[in-house]
């Protein structure tokens, strides 16, 4: 067997228990050694147990104080953005060097959406996975962007509330400002909006997102075909990803009277795509493609900088 680099996932709850499954099930270069949590009766935590992965209640410090913290080489924080703030910086006092994945938008780390800039990443130190709703949408963003010059780009992603824990609703204001700047720095448009959506809708409902691209005039078939292609790169990690419909275009002309703000008047391509995210289902719903999607982009992150690192 080849060998591995440990990780441990601070968080227990939905997202760290599907990104300590799928690891357990599917890891390649990486293998789960802890997981952390704050409580002690968490299902997290006790599945953890009956996987024969150590564990600890007592947050970031218990971590430290675990035997095994010494062969650690990746930690994922699946906490929240104030928390990530103050664990990164304890980790760091105990393991300069210790490589942390960010599922939270404290964005503290440069954004990461692995098959947009993955491999511009694999020697930092922290890296954030922006939101569920960055992961699903600035690849089609940065799709447009290979083919023209976007001076705007806009998502909607509409999640099931039943997906929406405490995590995702306390950290509302900061997906909307992680969103939209990584549309930016990452999707490669001149100026990005982000609105999320908590659908109450029983049964639940998949996620869904609504990408709105306004772009230079381009050729819409070299367009639709970067889009497609960035699509079958996602599904290589997340194969509940999919068009929802055909993709749609729209040539504004000079005369029309739509405006983008720190812009001025628009024309040239609208380009609109319409996404479904379906969960693989390891420990989450299907219908939590929005949690899905990060734990994956999450793993697919490691795995780079592991086999970078075993590579040495």
């Amino acid at each position: 067997m080849s060998k591995k680099l440990k990780a441990a996932i601070i968080g227990s709850g939905n997202i760290g228990t599907d990104l300590m499954i799928k690891i357990l099930r599917h890891g390649k270069n990486i293998e789960v050694a802890a997981m952390v949590g704050i409580d002690p009766e968490s299902d997290g935590l006790a599945r953890a147990r009956r996987m024969d992965v150590a564990t600890t209640h007592e947050g970031v410090e218990g971590l430290v104080r675990m035997p095994v913290f010494n062969d650690i080489d990746i930690v994922f924080d699946a906490t929240s953005a104030s928390a990530h703030i103050n664990n990164d910086a304890y980790l760091r006092r105990y393991k300069p060097g210790i490589r942390c994945i960010d599922l939270t938008p404290a964005a503290i780390g440069p954004y990461c959406v692995p098959v947009v800039n993955g491999d511009a990443h694999v020697e930092k130190d922290n890296v954030n996975m922006v939101t569920c709703g960055g992961q699903a949408t600035i690849p089609v963003v940065a799709a447009v962007s290979k083919v023209a010059h976007v001076h705007y780009a806009e998502i909607v992603a509409s999640i099931s509330s039943r997906s929406a824990g405490p995590g995702t609703r306390a950290n509302i204001d900061e997906f909307t400002e992680t969103t939209s700047e990584a549309i930016r720095v990452v999707g490669g448009a001149d100026k990005g909006k982000a609105i999320i959506v908590l659908n109450p809708a029983e049964p639940p409902l998949i996620m869904r997102d609504t990408v709105y691209v306004l772009s230079a005039a381009a050729d819409q078939e070299s367009v639709r075909q970067s889009v497609e292609d960035m699509i079958q790169s996602v599904r290589s990690y997340v194969p509940g990803y999919r068009l929802k419909q055909d993709i749609q275009f729209e040539v504004i002309p000079e005369e029309s009277p739509l405006t983008i703000p720190g812009h001025g008047r628009f024309s040239g391509l609208k380009t609109s795509v319409f996404l479904e995210v379906e969960g693989a289902a390891h420990y989450l719903p299907a219908y939590a493609g929005n949690l899905d999607i990060m734990t994956s982009a999450a793993l697919a992150t490691a795995e780079r900088m592991a086999e970078s690192m075993l590579q040495r």
